[in-house]
C-alpha cells in the first residue's frame, strides 16, 4: 500500500482534517510514521542479503582443452614461425600450456611440404620459404595423441612496405603510429604488431665493487658496469585498420603504443621495431573478433562476446573449435628512434622503486667496521656508489644503496643490440 495511502486511513490523519490535535499525537504520528520506515528498510536489506548466492559458471572448471594456433605462413624470405598451445580452465594455476612433440608441416596445393622444426617449447619454426604465389597453402599439424589439424588452403596475399612510423604529443606522452599504403588497392585490410627496446640507467651510478677475494671494496672494473642497460618488451594487444571503405588504400597515423613521457622508456634512447601483415576479410574479421573479446569487454555498454570462427580445423571433429587464423603473406618491417630529446622541458621520468643511499664507514664512533659488515659480507645486500672522504681526501667509507636502486641487470642486459645506433 502506498505511504500516502497508509497516512490517509490512520486515525491520527482522520483526526487532523477537522481538529488541531495536541503535540503528543504529533510525536506518535512521527514515531509510527519512522516505525514502518524502518520495518520496510529491514525487510529490504534483508531480501537482498537473502538472496544472495554464489554462481559458479560450468566454464570456469570446464575439463576440455582446445588447441590454439598462433603465427602465419610467411611466404618471403623470412622464417615461417608457428606456435601452438591448449586452453586452460579460468581456475587453472597455470596460464601457459604450450603443445610441445606435434609434427606440423606447411603444404602447397602441388603436393610440396616444408616441415617445420620444434623447439620444445611449443614453437615450430622454419628457414625462410620463398614461395610462389601462384600457389595455395596450409599448415597441417599432427598432435602427439593422434589428432590432425588443416587449415584452409590460402593463396598467397603481399603485404605492402611500411611508409614511415612516427608519434603526436597525445595525453602527456608519445603516440606512436604507423604510415602505409597499397598503390595497387589490394590490401585493404592490416594487421601490426611491434618489438620494443630502450636504453634504460639505474638510479645511482656505482664506482664500487665489492672484492671477496681481496675483502675489500675497489674500484668498478669497465666490464663490471651495472649503471646502463638494455630492456625490451613486445606487444600484446591487436592493432588493425582497414581501408576497405575509402576509396584509396591508405592508412595514416594508425595508432600503436602510447608512451607517458614520465616512461623510463624515453628516458635515454628508444627503438620500436613494427611489423606489419596483409589479411584478407575473413582473416581481419577474426582478429576484430578476438579485440573486441580481449579488450573491449567488461561494462554494460561493451558489446556482447563473439563467436571465433577461424580456418583451422580437426580432420576427425569438425565440431571441435580451434583458435587461430593462418594467413599466407610476408612480413614487412621497420624500426625507429626516438630520443630523449622530445621530452618537454623539465620532465623527470619515473623509477619503478623507492629509492634512498644510505652511509656505511670503516670505522665508526664504537671502533665497529661498518663496510665490512654490510658490503662485503656475502652475500651482500647493498652494492657501494661513491666513496666517503675527510678532509685529508681519505677514503673513511662508502655510500650505498639497494642491488634495484643500482644494478640495472636486475631489469636488463648490458649487451647492446646489433641494430643499435
Amino acid at each position: 500500500m502506498p505511504l500516502l495511502r497508509l497516512f490517509k486511513y490512520h486515525p491520527l490523519y482522520l483526526e487532523s482534517t477537522s481538529t488541531v490535535y495536541p503535540q503528543t499525537q504529533v510525536e506518535r504520528f512521527i514515531k509510527y510514521t519512522m516505525k514502518i520506515f524502518r520495518t520496510t528498510y529491514f525487510l529490504l536489506a534483508l531480501c537482498l542479503v537473502c538472496c544472495k548466492k554464489p554462481y559458479n559458471p560450468p566454464v570456469i572448471s570446464s575439463a576440455k582443452s582446445y588447441l590454439v594456433v598462433e603465427g602465419i605462413i610467411n611466404s618471403g624470405g623470412d622464417s615461417t614461425f608457428i606456435k601452438l598451445s591448449k586452453t586452460v580452465s579460468l581456475n587453472a594455476q597455470v596460464t601457459l600450456n604450450p603443445l610441445m612433440d606435434a609434427t606440423v608441416t606447411v603444404e602447397s596445393n602441388q603436393n610440396t611440404t616444408w616441415t617445420l622444426v620444434p623447439d620444445g617449447r611449443g614453437n615450430y619454426y622454419s628457414p625462410g620459404l620463398n614461395l610462389s604465389p601462384s600457389n595455395q597453402y596450409r599448415l597441417r599439424i599432427r598432435t602427439s595423441d593422434g589428432q590432425q589439424y588443416l587449415s584452409d588452403f590460402m593463396a598467397v596475399k603481399p603485404t605492402p612496405p611500411i611508409d614511415s612510423i612516427g608519434y603526436t604529443v597525445h595525453n602527456g606522452g608519445a603516440q606512436l603510429y604507423v604510415n602505409t599504403h597499397d598503390p595497387a588497392n589490394n590490401t585493404r585490410y592490416y594487421r601490426w604488431d611491434y618489438q620494443e627496446t630502450w636504453l634504460f640507467h639505474s638510479k645511482y651510478y656505482s664506482s664500487y665493487i665489492a672484492d671477496p677475494a681481496t675483502n675489500a671494496i675497489i674500484p668498478r672494473p669497465a666490464d663490471k658496469g651495472i649503471f646502463y642497460c638494455y630492456a625490451n618488451d613486445a606487444s600484446t594487444d591487436l592493432f588493425l585498420n582497414s581501408t576497405a571503405k575509402l576509396s584509396k588504400d591508405v592508412v595514416y597515423q594508425s595508432p600503436l603504443t602510447n608512451i607517458p613521457f614520465t616512461s623510463e622508456k624515453l628516458g635515454e634512447t628508444y627503438s620500436i621495431l613494427v611489423h606489419q601483415y596483409a589479411l584478407t576479410s575473413d582473416a581481419y574479421q577474426f582478429y576484430l573478433n578476438i579485440q573486441k573479446n580481449t579488450e573491449q569487454l567488461g561494462s554494460i555498454f561493451d558489446a556482447e562476446p563473439s563467436l571465433l570462427e577461424g580456418n583451422i580445423h580437426n580432420v576427425a571433429d569438425a565440431a571441435e573449435p580451434v583458435i587461430g587464423y593462418l594467413s599466407v603473406t610476408n612480413v614487412q618491417s621497420k624500426r625507429t628512434f626516438i630520443t630523449n630529446a622530445i621530452l618537454p622541458l623539465g620532465t623527470q621520468t619515473s623509477y619503478p622503486y623507492d629509492c634512498q643511499q644510505d652511509t656505511a664507514l670503516l670505522k665508526d664512533g664504537s671502533g665497529f667496521n661498518e663496510v665490512q659488515n654490510v658490503l662485503i659480507t656475502q652475500p651482500p645486500s647493498y652494492i657501494p656508489t661513491e666513496a666517503l672522504l675527510n678532509k685529508m681526501q681519505i677514503v673513511i667509507g662508502y655510500e650505498y644503496s639497494t642491488p634495484g636502486c643500482t644494478d640495472c641487470t636486475l631489469r636488463g642486459t648490458t649487451k647492446q643490440p646489433s641494430f643499435w645506433k
